[in-house]
């Protein structure tokens, strides 16, 4: 009774009794407290978290920004470390005009036009002298190498000087001057493409493609949550608190900033997560609420209700998640690390204003939450009765659990199947080939074929000069061959008034493929320490874009196993705990991990193999961006978990209310099959946005992640979970006697009563 007052708006407050007739009884768990205190000042709930919203907001904008040096791992990023410390300037970004005839048969030689634009770009760039430098063009002497070898192409090539911070915004008058050449001869094919304006092209694409995923989901989520509630002030309050909640984090980013790489990938994420959770732990609390209210409960009633029982799966889901996500951690990262610290954090932001003005927001509007209907949506969405289809689904499971789930695990694992093919890759370009900067790229490429960028050993040591260095780089040469791994010519340049080296050795391959792998472990394991080596007075490292992408992608391949057994293991405690039961955590662990394995096989299929790319507007590299499966697993592990959370919360409320054990997976998953259905409809809306974006990490992303959802949401619930309850009956429930100290049974009693 006392709780039943304090939840109940002033209006609606009970009288409060003599204290003769109270009956004392155990303080409410804390979730129950935190909505309790919520509704009695409703008021200072919401407006306080508006309140920090906007302060957050300000103080993030007001903090400087900094930019982060991100290393590589491994021996790359020891290299890149060194000369970062010797304050080894970077080589200038080298840009390259391309001035190409579109008729066959015109070359270089014989077209006067040709030359005249050749001729004209270069005038054009040497009137440019604070963006363009180091000129060069087959009208200079002893440039015949940038002639094309049959004539028809034609590069001049120069370099971007100054800040080495600020190339993308001092390429654009460059860009700008050879687009007016363009213009001056529609019949040649004039193109800039290089270092510079490839990085300006990108960044572009990904702040449009970012802009692009925040205002194409924000529609899409409430036209579907105006779906589900059939009333628009109630299909609001999800928004409001996602939004809110990106919002939030995002701004506390500019704090981790100063000491992690923070960019616009991390942004992504936080935008990705908090809109999944957000919309998730809103919508259980308004369902719950929703369908005691439809069952005659008032409005503190229905709120009391919710706070013990949606309200305490949404604490459990959102640890379960952060636990998930605290797997970045375990990469070694800089960059995934602070992916880690701004998903936990919009996760945490989430779980506090679905506790907090969630449960303000409904005792504030009252039965107003139901107002803004939508004609022939909103009187059958207020009901939120039991799901007849899945009631009947899962009652032919419970009655044939073996046929059932077998068949389902099969299916899944046949799906699962390609994912032991799977390569782990960086590629070459990660966006589509239509981008005209990269269709620049592949045709200078193809008149102009280069071997790929060497491996860069870079040298440190006393005596860099004297006899016994110069008789190491000697032997380094010696060791290179056309037709082996390691080729020539191999080049050595002082930096630092002598104090470093940096040696270019050319490699085998393509730069990514295996023989390029082969080739640096060949340099890295034998070639350099029978070289190199064998002077004590020097060290080296080896890096470049062979071993940056190897070295990333190799730590990224060792440390996916570390991550998974962790998180399983700290997710299984967890649970244990949450439910008392040794079997529940195991198969919701097991459940979990079959939707993600056939995720992977689904995008290895797709993307790894090249199926689809017309569709989904991609080429394949024939691997899988290095860092996608394992921000797939700790991403799909945590919120398969969410929904796995809310279903055993009400099954579990069942049991623990007197009905068996196949009764409760019955009623248990029927009662939560509109908002689970629900949750999953507007996450794979949103997830699916990101396919059709341009980099190809976010396309495997946008198949992966709804595909696991659309899994997780139908197979696993309606037939796997329910399959593997069946079958072990009452031992779901079943908790050792040398456990019995684990906590949870006040919050037992707390469920039993909530109703």
């Amino acid at each position: 009774m006392e709780y039943h007052a304090a939840l109940a708006p002033p209006e609606q407050a009970a009288p409060e009794l003599p204290r003769r007739h109270t009956r004392p009884r155990s303080r409410p768990p804390v979730v129950e407290r935190i909505a309790g205190w919520s509704a009695r000042h409703r008021k200072t709930a919401v407006l306080g978290w508006l309140f920090l919203v906007a302060a957050v907001f300000v103080g993030g904008q007001m903090l400087p920004a900094k930019n982060v040096q991100n290393y590589d791992a491994g021996q790359s990023g020891q290299a890149e470390r060194t000369l970062n410390r010797l304050n080894v300037p970077s080589s200038p970004p080298a840009e390259n005009v391309l001035i190409q005839a579109r008729a066959p048969g015109r070359t270089f030689a014989a077209d006067p036009e040709m030359r005249q634009a050749t001729q004209q770009v270069a005038v054009a760039l040497r009137g440019l002298p604070r963006s363009a430098a180091d000129i060069r063009s087959p009208l200079s002497s002893g440039a015949a190498s940038l002639v094309s070898a049959n004539g028809r192409s034609a590069l001049v090539r120069f370099s971007i000087p100054g800040n080495s911070g600020n190339e993308d915004q001092t390429v654009t008058s460059d860009l700008n001057a050879i687009a007016a050449v363009q213009s001056r001869h529609p019949d040649l094919l004039i193109q800039e493409a290089g270092d510079a304006s490839g990085d300006r092209a990108i960044s572009a694409l990904m702040s449009a493609d970012f802009r692009k995923a925040e205002v194409t989901s924000v529609p899409i989520t409430l036209i579907l949550l105006v779906g589900v509630f059939g009333a628009l002030i109630a299909a609001g309050i999800p928004l409001l608190l996602a939004a809110t909640a990106v919002m939030t984090a995002i701004s506390l980013l500019a704090i981790p900033g100063h000491w992690l790489p923070v960019g616009q990938s991390t942004s992504e994420v936080v935008l990705l997560i908090g809109m999944a959770v957000g919309i998730d732990y809103s919508l259980f609390y308004l369902r719950r609420e929703r369908e005691e209210r439809a069952k005659g409960a008032t409005v503190s009633e229905a709120l009391r209700i919710a706070a013990g029982t949606s309200g305490r799966a949404i604490v459990i889901s959102g640890l379960t998640v952060m636990i998930a996500l605290g797997g970045l951690f375990l990469t070694g990262a800089a960059e995934f690390t602070g992916m880690a610290i701004g998903a936990i954090t919009v996760v945490g932001v989430a779980v506090a204003g679905s506790l907090t003005v969630v449960p303000a927001l409904l005792s504030w509007l009252g039965r107003w939450a139901d107002r803004g209907r939508i004609p022939f949506l909103g009187r059958r969405r207020t009901a939120a009765k039991p799901s007849k289809l899945w009631a009947a689904l899962v009652r032919r499971v419970v009655r044939r659990p073996l046929l059932w789930g077998g068949a389902a695990t099969v299916a899944m694992l046949a799906l699962a199947a390609p994912a032991l093919g799977m390569r782990l890759a960086y590629p070459v370009n990660d966006v589509p080939k239509t981008i005209p900067v990269v269709a620049t790229f592949d045709r200078i490429q193809q008149a102009f074929p280069q071997a790929p960028s060497p491996a860069m050993v870079v040298v440190t040591g006393t005596d860099l000069t004297g006899p016994a260095a110069r008789n190491a780089i000697t032997a380094l040469q010696a060791r290179t061959s056309v037709g082996g791994p390691i080729h020539g010519p191999i080049t050595s340049t002082a930096v630092t008034g002598g104090r470093a080296l940096i040696v270019n050795v050319p490699l085998a391959g393509n730069g990514t493929d295996s023989v390029s792998d082969h080739a640096l472990l060949t340099l890295r394991n034998q070639v350099l320490p029978a070289t190199l080596g064998t002077d004590p007075g020097i060290s080296y490292a080896v890096t470049g874009n062979t071993a940056s992408s190897y070295d990333d992608t190799h730590q990224l391949d060792a440390r996916i196993p570390i991550v998974l057994a962790v998180v399983a293991a700290l997710a299984f405690l967890l649970l244990l705990v949450a439910f008392r039961s040794l079997t529940l955590p195991l198969i919701s662990i097991g459940l979990n991990l079959l939707s993600v394995g056939a995720a992977y096989g689904l995008i290895t299929l797709i993307f790894q193999d090249g199926r689809l790319q017309g569709p989904l507007d991609f080429t394949s590299f024939g691997a899988i961006t290095a860092w996608v499966p394992l921000f797939m697993f700790v991403f799909l592990f945590g919120l398969s978990m969410d929904y796995h959370v809310f279903i055993l919360s009400r099954i579990r409320e069942l049991r623990l209310g007197g009905a068996s054990t196949k009764d409760a997976i019955s009623g248990g998953i029927a009662s939560s099959a509109g908002v689970v259905t629900s949750a999953a409809v507007i996450m794979m809306a949103v997830f699916s946005i990101f396919a059709t974006l341009h980099l190809i990490e976010l396309k495997m992303l946008g198949v992966g992640l709804p595909a696991a959802v659309l899994i997780d949401a139908t197979i696993v619930r309606g037939i796997l979970m329910p399959a593997a309850m069946a079958r072990l009956g009452d031992r779901c429930w079943y908790l050792p006697r040398w456990l019995s100290w684990l906590p949870g049974k006040r919050a037992a009693a707390a469920v039993t009563s909530a109703r």
